[in-house]
C-alpha cells in the first residue's frame, strides 16, 4: 500500500505549468512540522514536494498562496534523472490524489496580524458563484474539517 496524508504550509505560491500536450500541472513544496522538539527545544519541519495535475492543479494555483495550510493525500513516487554534470539525481514526490482547504483566507490574515486565532467557515470570496458539478473537484467533499494549529505542535 502506498498512501500518504500530510498537513503543511506552502513554502511559496504555487505556479501553474503545462506539459507539451497542454495538460496543466503544478509542483509545490509544503513544510510539515515534526511531532517532537529538537535539542534546542524547537520544532523542525520536513519539506515535502507535491505534484498535482489537471483541475486540481488549477484550483490549487488559484486559491492557495505562500503560508496557506493544506491537507493532501496521495502516493509517493520516486524517479531519477542525469544532471548536467553527469551525476545521477534521485527524486521523491507525493503525487496528489485529494486535498482539502484547512483554513480560510480571513483566518490566515488574522494570524499574520497576530490577533487570536478564531476559526471561521471559509467564505472564498474569489470562488465562482456557479460551478459545473462535473468539473468540481470538491463535489463529494462533504463537511469541512477544522484542525487547530496547536494540533500540529
Amino acid at each position: 500500500m502506498n498512501r500518504v496524508m500530510l498537513i503543511g504550509r506552502f513554502t511559496a505560491k504555487p505556479e501553474l505549468k503545462y506539459t507539451g500536450s497542454n495538460v496543466p500541472y503544478t509542483r509545490f513544496t509544503i513544510a510539515v512540522n515534526r511531532q517532537f522538539n529538537n535539542q534546542d527545544g524547537n520544532r523542525d519541519a520536513d519539506f515535502i514536494n507535491i505534484v498535482a495535475w489537471r483541475k486540481q492543479a488549477e484550483v490549487i494555483c488559484n486559491y492557495f498562496d505562500k503560508g496557506n495550510q493544506i491537507a493532501v493525500e496521495g502516493r509517493i513516487q520516486t524517479g531519477s534523472y542525469d544532471a548536467q554534470d553527469g551525476s545521477k539525481r534521485y527524486t521523491t514526490d507525493v503525487v496528489l490524489d485529494t486535498f482539502h482547504f484547512i483554513e480560510s483566507k480571513n483566518a490566515r490574515n488574522n494570524a499574520n496580524n497576530e490577533t487570536p486565532y478564531d476559526y471561521q467557515e471559509p467564505t472564498y470570496e474569489d470562488a465562482p458563484t456557479e460551478i459545473n458539478v462535473e468539473d468540481d473537484p470538491f463535489a463529494d467533499f462533504g463537511d469541512s474539517v477544522s484542525i487547530d494549529d496547536n494540533f500540529l505542535d
